[in-house]
């Protein structure tokens, strides 16, 4: 399938909740235990992007942002027979180009796996991690 084939929308009447939820759950390391009203929820209190392929939903993530300094990227994954197709660039592209979302000072993610991918939308290692600090849950990956 050519990379033309896919579209990104943020309209989240178009996403497939039940997806985004099988995925997380099922296939995530990050999100195992993550229940669909809190799925729901962090669908409603960001801006999602969908990736589609014939209509259907084949990626997806998500920025928690103020819109004036800050942004989070999260719960980004690409269904396993589309991946190595460039559907995580362009979803990543779409994320950082997203008109709502310049001018910001610092955008945050966390990962295990996928720094490539994220060292190519200029995301690398704190620059200050003295200054960083958190308050992971129990169970936070």
């Amino acid at each position: 399938m050519d990379i033309h084939a896919f579209t990104i929308s943020t309209d989240r009447s178009l996403l497939d909740v039940e997806l985004i939820q099988n995925f997380l759950v099922n296939g995530s390391y990050w999100a195992k235990n993550r229940t669909l009203e809190q799925t729901r929820k962090a669908i409603e209190n960001s801006l999602c992007f969908g990736v589609y392929a014939a209509g259907l939903q084949v990626g997806f993530g998500r920025v928690v942002s103020d819109y004036a300094t800050f942004a989070y990227i999260g719960d980004v994954f690409v269904l396993d027979q589309y991946r190595k197709r460039g559907v995580g660039k362009i979803l990543m592209q779409a994320m950082i180009d997203h008109p709502d979302l310049q001018g910001l000072r610092r955008w945050v993610l966390a990962t295990r796996d996928a720094h490539g991918l994220y060292e190519q939308y200029g995301f690398s290692g704190l620059a200050h991690p003295e200054r960083w600090m958190e308050r992971p849950a129990p169970d936070a990956y």
